[in-house]
């Protein structure tokens, strides 16, 4: 595939956020319970962050859409998505001052961010990179979030599919929250070779690891039948 190609892979990775966003959001306008909020409001970031990649790439880049982007994707891109994860996996008062304590140091990062001045001759006219950022110390954040996002939904993921895998009956739910975990960590790995200034392996990272999460997602919820394991599965 060319990479001029790829170029238009955020355009395809935006429009299959916005389906799956509608479709969570449904679900959570009936449940309401915290999980859901916080994977709905994971896939519209996630969302807006490949749609700004598709400005950029094929309308052209500036300052504003590379801060916007790494705000959006960098920092926000898969933070919501965990944070679902933990008020799964901990006590709803542990999750709610984990959140708190996150939530304040990610919104910390997106303030420094647009505060921090630019280094004009690092932005790159078709593609987005935080090497813009003047106050370059500020990208020693972003590892720390993502590592912690990584943790709860990769991690997370990882072990219900571990755990249901254990209890009969119940293996399309491990499928599915293995699927969920391998999607997750997709765009990390994008994420990095983007680093080396190969940022299509992120476009292509992005795109296959949605795929894998909305597969996840769905194969998950097919069964619901066995409530009562379920919930002694995700709370052990």
């Amino acid at each position: 595939m060319r990479l001029q190609t790829l170029h238009y892979l955020p355009l395809l990775t935006t429009a299959l956020s916005a389906f799956f966003f509608i479709h969570l959001f449904r679900r959570w306008s009936i449940s309401r319970d915290r999980p859901m909020f916080w994977w709905t409001l994971g896939i519209l970031l996630y969302g807006v962050g490949t749609l700004l990649e598709s400005l950029i790439t094929l309308l052209g880049n500036s300052i504003f859409l590379t801060k916007a982007w790494y705000i959006a994707g960098a920092l926000f891109g898969a933070y919501p998505l965990a944070q679902g994860t933990v008020y799964l996996m901990l006590k709803q008062r542990t999750a709610d001052r984990w959140t708190m304590g996150t939530l304040l140091f990610a919104t910390a990062a997106a303030v420094l961010v647009i505060l921090s001045p630019v280094r004009a001759e690092a932005l790159l006219p078709d593609k987005p990179s935080g090497a813009i950022l003047g106050w370059s110390w500020v990208r020693l954040l972003t590892p720390l979030l993502n590592g912690y996002a990584a943790l709860f939904l990769v991690g997370g993921a990882a072990l219900s599919a571990i755990r249901f895998a254990r209890v009969p009956g119940m293996g399309i739910k491990a499928g599915g929250a293995a699927m969920i975990a391998l999607g997750g960590l997709l765009p990390g790995i994008g994420g990095s070779l983007a680093k080396t200034g190969l940022v299509e392996a992120l476009y292509v990272g992005e795109l296959i690891g949605l795929i894998f999460i909305i597969m996840g997602t769905l194969t998950y919820g097919r069964r619901r039948s066995r409530p009562a394991v379920e919930r002694e599965v995700s709370a052990a």
